[in-house]
């Protein structure tokens, strides 16, 4: 499987350097997936957690979203030819650059559901005995 210069693009890099996201914004990045051959887009959304080494050329940011109960981290290289574009779908203000202690967060919040469901089961009346 070869690639082909037609197929990746080559980054915009005046548009890349003056994105406007950071950390606690919600973006959707479409990401370049190479299958049989062909290309096809697939979108990551999620919260950006952190951007380090600003508008540099190894710039990266980290996105982190909750796929079927899990938490899910991706990190990104903000000039990677196989990313297509940025949507930024939402800003919000934050007092922190790096959002780390979501994770943590995110942890509490799903044992603190966790126990009000196995106190919401203990509660239910008991199965019928069969008779021996």
């Amino acid at each position: 499987m070869e690639i082909t210069k037609k197929e990746f693009t080559p980054v915009t890099q005046n548009d890349r350097k003056n994105l406007d996201f950071k950390a606690g914004d919600t973006v959707r990045v479409w990401n370049k997936i190479l299958e049989k051959g062909k290309v096809r887009l697939q979108a990551f959304e999620g919260l950006v957690l952190s951007r380090k080494h600003g508008t540099e050329s190894g710039a990266t940011f980290t996105i982190r979203k909750v796929a079927s109960g899990v938490g899910v981290e991706r990190i990104f290289p903000l000039y990677s030819p196989n990313i297509d574009k940025i949507e930024i779908l939402r800003k919000s203000k934050t007092r922190r650059n790096k959002l780390y202690y979501i994770r943590t967060k995110a942890v509490k919040e799903v044992k603190k559901r966790l126990k009000s469901i196995t106190i919401g089961r203990d509660e239910a009346p008991e199965e019928v005995k069969s008779e021996e």
